[in-house]
Order: C-alpha cells, then structure tokens, then sequence
C-alpha cells in the first residue's frame, strides 16, 4: 500500500482537525489518510491491528524508520531512552500470508462463546473504564457475537483463552515492547500507542510550521500560502536572516 506524504498545509490540517478529538479519533483521522480510498464511516469497526500498521507505515513515510522514544523506568523511576524501527515492529507482526484482518468480522470462538476481534468503537466504549481487569471483561462483553445456549455468560473466567485467541488472530492489536532498565535491572513490559506517538510528532511538526509562518509573515508580510510555496532550504535562509 503506497502512502502520500502529507504536504505542510495537509499537516496542519490534519493537526487543526485532530487538535480537540479524543485519541481514540486522533488515530482514525490519521488512518483516514492512508485510505482515502474508503469510506470513513467504516473505520472505527476496523480490526485495531489495521490501524496500527498502517500508521507505523505513515510514520515511516513522514518522519522514517528510526524513532527514539524516552521514559521513565517504572521501578526506579531512571530515565530512558528507547531505539526503535518501524521495519522491525512491521516485521514481528506481519506475514506474507493473505491477512484475515481484510474481513472487519474476523472472528474465533472460546467455549462456544463467538466473538470478533476488538475494533475502534470498543475502545471507546472502555475508555472511561480505570479498572484494567474490569475494562478487560468489558471489552470481550463488547466482541461477544453469540452466547452459549444455556450457558452462563460469564467473562472474566474465559479472559486468558479469549486474549489468546485475539491476539493470535490480530497480532498488531496490541504491541507490547520488553523493556530493561540498566540503572536498576528490572525487566517489564509496556504497551506501544502508535497513534499517540504518531500524533504527538504531527502536533510538535504542526506547531513548528506555525512558527516559520509567523516569523516570516510578520518580517515580510507574507501569506501562508506564499511562504509555504518557498521551498525548506529558502525557507530556513530568511529565517536565519530575520534571526529565528
């Protein structure tokens, strides 16, 4: 799947667009970018995994493959900085097999419980759920599709056999880094957010380009537009010469 690169003004667009949503909806405006070719109505039942990999891949196009990442370790509170690559988190989570995800009703079955994978929308149905556990159940209450008859619709005992299958099914759902910490030596896991990170390099990128415009519009009296159509080296010489 080729990906365009967005353009400075589309940008900002996109940033002004994103700026008051929900991250949830951050991701899937970001999504809607490298499938204009759907309609976006029909995004946010979307497997979760076709949604990350196709914003790794716009990450790549937009800021490339490497991302340097910091946090805090959890245990000793040291701060880290993490060396990752799109290509490799692409690599641990894609096959060269036809991927089921295409089918947005891909589905697996534990103890005649049918349920299909978790999507955008069952998301935002847990976001306000602070309990992790609780949030667990909720969202496997959300996929279920068919109960068993006369069964006992009891979730949180089918939680580690559906989380399995889920995974199996959908790989990139979730994607977990194993992390360890040289200060202390502790080992743990934490969860990857595509579309925060994503997100968090449009809004710093957007808010750079706003600068340049400022800057240049209030030393020449240009137009947006106008100092966009200047390519990045000129650019970057006016603003040296005005002192930014």
């Amino acid at each position: 799947m080729h990906i365009q690169v967005p353009g400075e003004a589309e940008i900002l667009a996109l940033w002004e667009r994103g700026l008051t949503r929900h991250p949830i909806d951050r991701a899937l405006l970001l999504y809607a970018w490298t499938r204009p070719d759907l309609p976006a109505s029909n995004f946010p039942d979307l497997p979760l995994g076709t949604i990350n990999k196709a914003l790794l891949r716009l990450r790549e196009t937009c800021f490339g493959p490497r991302i340097i990442a910091c946090m805090d370790c959890e245990h000793c509170g040291t701060r880290m900085e993490i060396a990752l690559d799109t290509g490799q988190l692409l690599a641990g989570i894609e096959d060269d097999t036809p991927s089921k995800l295409d089918d947005i009703t891909a589905e697996f079955e534990v103890s005649s419980f049918r349920f299909r994978v978790p999507c955008s929308r069952d998301l935002a149905a847990i976001s306000g759920e602070r309990d992790l556990k609780a949030a667990a159940v909720k969202l496997l209450e959300q996929c279920c599709l068919e109960y068993p008859k006369n069964g006992d619709a009891g979730f949180g005992s089918l939680l580690v056999e559906a989380e399995a299958a889920m995974e199996a099914l959908d790989p990139a759902a979730g994607i977990n880094l194993s992390l360890s910490c040289e200060a202390c030596g502790e080992n743990w896991m934490v969860d990857f957010n595509i579309g925060t990170l994503l997100w968090d390099e449009i809004d710093v990128r957007a808010r750079s380009l706003l600068a340049e415009v400022h800057s240049l519009a209030q030393a020449y009296g240009w137009t947006e537009p106008e100092i966009f159509a200047l390519s990045s080296q000129r650019r970057a010489a006016y603003l040296d010469m005005v002192g930014v």
